[in-house]
Formats: structure tokens, C-alpha cells, sequence
């Protein structure tokens, strides 16, 4: 479990593909200090387990889902990426809670400044706008947001200048893929309603 607040923007060092997996390289110099071999790391918001670690890098194995699923398979070497490191039961509650399950990617339409701001709006699939509300919550490539706005087939988000300083939003144009992930709790009411009204 995860909060959406950005620890580190890493580095993508590459991505081996073979018949059989993938294999993610990072240079994630302070995520990498206070990490073990089995921990949880949200990468662009998707949840991944450390399978080799030193000082200063990081590698993580990648399922074919994962590359399907996500962005982290269209990155060039020296992308940067967000990185946060698992909840600890101890740590203060900053942004929500964000499973590292990644939901859809999704294009971003527009990019653009308003005075210290910035306003990002977002394609929003069809399938996933019931997820999708006025100051909801959305993770976005790992990043707690707030929606500002719910258009027919987008919506919109405004970045901080401080959130713009410490994520990989600042590389980000139009035409570029997110990692989106909706608010579990949204998902679980559609799942009960459902039920009750005899879905499968």
C-alpha cells in the first residue's frame, strides 16, 4: 500500500526484454538506501518487487501484464520515474490510499502554465469515468491528485509548483502516457452494487 506522495524521481538505466520476462534498471540513489531484497516500490505508481539492489541502482523483474498494462515499457533510458517506497504502518497518512495497481494508461491532452500553476487534463476511457468524480482522488503515474474537473471524455488536474519540482510531471507533453490508477474505494461500491443487483 502506498500514499501517492513521491519520494525520489529516478532514473531508468534500461530494459532488458527477453522471450521469458523484463528486467527494469534504476538509479534511485536515495530510495535505494533504505530498501531490502522483497520490498514493495511504487515505479510511475506501479507496485514492483526489489530483486537486486546496491547502493545507488535498483532491479525489478516485470511481468507481461505489467508492460501491457503500463507506461514503463515505452520509457528511453534516462526517463525519469516516481518512486515511493511501501506505507509503513507508522507514517502519516499525506495523500490516499493507492494500491500500485495500475488500472489503464491513458494520453495527456494538455499540458499548460496559469501563472505559478500548472492545469494537466487527462483522456479518460470510457469504461473507467464512473470512477471519475469532482475532488476525487486519482493516481497519476503514482501521484495523489485531486480532480478538479470531469469533462465528457477527460478530466482535469492542477499541479503545484512543488509537485511539479518533485515528480516526472515536469517532462510531461501533450501526446505522452500516464499511469492511471482509481480510487479503490470507487471500485468497491461498483463491485457491491453490482452483486446486489445480481451482477456476476
Amino acid at each position: 500500500m502506498f500514499t501517492g506522495l513521491v519520494e525520489e524521481t529516478g532514473e531508468l538505466l534500461g530494459l532488458e526484454r527477453s522471450a521469458a520476462h523484463a528486467r527494469l534498471m534504476l538509479r534511485a540513489p536515495i530510495v535505494s538506501s533504505d530498501v531490502r531484497l522483497g520490498d514493495s516500490i511504487a515505479v510511475n505508481g506501479c507496485c514492483l518487487t526489489v530483486t537486486e539492489q546496491d547502493s545507488e541502482n535498483l532491479t525489478f523483474d516485470l511481468l507481461a501484464e505489467t508492460l501491457a498494462r503500463t507506461n514503463l515499457g515505452q520509457l528511453a533510458n534516462g526517463a525519469p520515474v516516481n518512486l515511493e517506497r511501501a506505507l509503513s504502518a507508522r507514517a502519516r497518512l499525506g495523500g490516499h490510499f493507492v494500491q500500485g495497481h495500475i488500472d489503464t494508461t491513458s494520453s495527456v491532452l494538455a499540458f499548460e502554465q496559469v501563472k505559478a500553476d500548472h492545469r494537466l487534463e487527462i483522456a479518460l476511457p470510457g469504461e473507467f469515468a464512473a470512477y471519475v468524480a469532482f475532488k476525487g482522488s486519482i493516481a497519476i503515474d503514482g501521484i495523489s491528485l485531486t480532480v478538479a474537473e470531469v469533462r465528457e471524455a477527460s478530466f482535469v488536474v492542477w499541479i503545484i509548483p512543488h509537485t511539479l519540482a518533485v515528480t516526472n510531471l515536469q517532462t510531461k507533453k501533450a501526446g505522452d502516457l500516464v499511469n492511471l490508477e482509481f480510487d479503490l474505494l470507487a471500485k468497491y461500491v461498483e463491485r457491491i452494487v453490482s452483486v446486489r443487483r445480481g451482477g456476476s
